[in-house]
């Protein structure tokens, strides 16, 4: 796990010295959409926390690291559980947090990257297209279709929203230009007009099994973590308390 959180630390930082965030750190703050390398940031320094803490308590038999990383994992699984279970009963809630927050990350397309590549690859693995639909990208100061816009990508759609063509072998990324100028009507020829809200619904009722077995695997496996951390503090107070005597 230690391991694993230092490969995470380590490929969050490069990807941040090659947008150069590392030599002006304000750049996050500016950035209104999510900056994917803060989430694999946040990935990293839990899971090297968490390693360094059960390796050295139990290499060191420190009860008080070992106590932490018992304590963390059990608060990281009852998050994991609270969350599942508000998400099943605030469906509604739920859906309309994640239209904001993909409605935001539309604003920020340009801005970073990252999050377009994020976002790219979001429409084109479910081929959606938008919070609800192409439309959503009038949102984006580049796609809006208003006359005040002179961009050349104005009433268009990002090229991840393009029906693909078996025939090209290049991805034309200037496929979704000036698309939504055309009657509605014929929007579904070239680009796709489902939005990924409902490509995400219709996906986990499909995957329900596989999600499922994710959560228990992952459940599990936290669980014998605590499990094994206890039993270490257990024999360790035995230890100590049959010094004493």
């Amino acid at each position: 796990m230690q391991l694993a959180g230092v490969v995470f630390l380590g490929v969050g930082l490069w990807a941040w010295s090659e947008k150069g965030v590392l030599s002006d750190l304000t750049k996050v703050t500016r950035l209104h959409g999510i900056d994917p390398v803060v989430l694999v940031l946040m990935v990293g320094v839990v899971m090297f926390t968490l390693g360094f803490a059960g390796c050295v308590g139990a290499l060191r038999e420190n009860i008080c690291l070992l106590k932490f990383f018992c304590g963390t994992i059990v608060l990281i699984f009852f998050l994991e559980l609270a969350v599942a279970v508000l998400a099943f009963l605030f469906q509604d809630w739920v859906r309309d947090r994640f239209r904001e927050f993909f409605e935001s990350n539309i604003r920020s397309y340009r801005d970073d990257i990252d999050l377009q590549n994020l976002i790219d690859s979001l429409q084109k693995a479910n081929q959606c297209c938008g919070a609800y639909g192409p439309e959503d990208w009038d949102l984006n100061v580049y796609f809006n279709c208003s006359g005040a816009s002179y961009s050349r990508e104005k009433c268009g759609v990002p090229f991840s929203c393009c029906v693909p063509d078996p025939a090209q072998k290049v991805v034309n990324t200037q496929c979704g230009y000036d698309v939504r100028t055309q009657l509605k009507s014929k929007w579904d020829e070239s680009i796709f007009t489902k939005g990924c809200i409902q490509a995400l619904e219709g996906w986990l009722p499909r995957n329900i099994y596989i999600v499922a077995g994710v959560f228990i695997a992952i459940s599990l496996l936290q669980i014998f973590g605590i499990f094994l951390a206890k039993t270490l503090i257990s024999d360790i107070e035995a230890v100590k308390a049959g010094h004493h005597f």
